[in-house]
């Protein structure tokens, strides 16, 4: 087995994950009274906060919203398809003999 399809096999379910999560955090920023240190909040806060905390230094929310997660559903939907995606770089050289 290639080391681009164990990758590929790694990375897929791993970035579908983080983007889920994203997602879920989207959400639960409409309920701001949701404590998102007890169980079963702190799952989603807890491997989403590490790329969350450096791009709010960079991108301060807008009229009050933290608009981080949405950039972060983008950003890793976008590292997805470029990596694993039809034209995807690890796709690509899965194909190669």
């Amino acid at each position: 087995m290639s080391s681009t399809l164990i990758a590929t096999w790694i990375l897929g379910p791993l970035l579908g994950i983080l983007i889920f999560l994203f997602i879920f955090r989207i959400v639960l920023t409409w309920y701001p009274q949701v404590e998102l240190n007890r169980f079963p909040f702190n799952w989603v806060v807890l491997p989403t906060e590490p790329f969350l905390v450096p791009l709010r230094k960079i991108v301060p929310p807008l009229g009050g919203v933290d608009i981080t997660p949405i950039i972060c559903v983008g950003v890793f939907s976008l590292l997805r398809e470029l990596l694993l995606g039809q034209q995807g770089l690890l796709t690509l050289m899965s194909r190669v003999p």
